[in-house]
């Protein structure tokens, strides 16, 4: 599992807001792979364990359940896998062979650090180019930028508004013409009314329809839905965790049984 360790996105106009990664979207497809028998190892840009993001420290994001929010906050806190946080840098450099599949959770962190972050472009290189299970959730694939060769381009162009710029730098992304989706426009706005207080300067299915996605969204908003397409499989929004959570064990298991 990648992890972001970015607590504060840029505000159109100046100024910034905090942000982080969702607990839900960490722990429960974490939890699903433990459960079905898989290691989960968790790395980070710097090493350091993801800042959780306040809004989505709550039991809203587990169905009203307090005691599954209760061990959601446990598994966080104290398990091994949430604890043991390796830098990107040292897991490319000691081989991703071993590994049988990629997650990304989201939260708006990923939008800062992650989709310009090399070490995590090359991580996604690996795992398209060996056709391994690529999981990642409402926010998380927007970090499939990093796989350009010019991410950090790529990004300061949608940052400044020049769509033509950015698609330019988005030549030779691997997931050119894959299905996907991510949170969606209509959802962000909700977001950047309630919970940001301000307005982003690109929203996720513009940087990924960009790049060269065949991005679509679930028209109700903040309801689960998923999308496969080869080895990728994204999911919308912070209720979609369970079902991309069922999508990639079913992905594992199969290529564990093919192996």
């Amino acid at each position: 599992m990648t992890g972001s360790n970015a607590t504060r996105i840029e505000l159109r106009g100046g100024g910034s807001a905090v942000i982080g990664q969702y607990l839900n979207e960490t722990v429960v497809p974490a939890m699903a792979l433990i459960e079905a028998g898989y290691q989960v190892v968790l790395a980070t840009p710097d090493g350091t364990k993801p800042h959780i993001d306040e809004a989505s420290d709550s039991p809203q994001h587990f169905g009203g359940d307090e005691a599954a929010y209760a061990r959601a906050k446990r598994f966080y806190a104290d398990d091994p896998a949430m604890n043991q946080v390796h830098r990107l840098r040292s897991v490319v450099d000691d081989g991703l062979d071993s590994y049988a599949g990629l997650f990304v959770p989201g939260g708006h962190a990923p939008a800062v650090d992650l989709m310009q972050d090399a070490d995590m472009g090359a991580v996604l290189r690996h795992f398209h180019e060996a056709g391994k299970p690529t999981a990642l959730l409402c926010h998380g694939p927007v970090a499939m930028a990093a796989a350009m060769p010019r991410a950090r381009e790529f990004r300061a162009a949608l940052t400044a508004g020049d769509m033509a710029r950015a698609a330019e730098c988005a030549q030779g992304w691997p997931y050119t013409g894959y299905r996907m989706t991510v949170f969606s426009a209509s959802e962000e706005r909700a977001a950047e009314e309630h919970l940001l207080h301000g307005k982003l300067y690109f929203d996720m299915p513009q940087a990924l329809q960009t790049a060269g996605g065949t991005v679509t969204s679930n028209p109700a908003d903040f309801a689960p839905n998923v999308v496969v397409d080869r080895e990728l499989i994204t999911g919308q929004n912070p209720a979609s965790d369970h079902l991309l959570a069922a999508k990639l064990i079913e992905a594992l298991d199969r290529r564990l049984v093919t192996a």
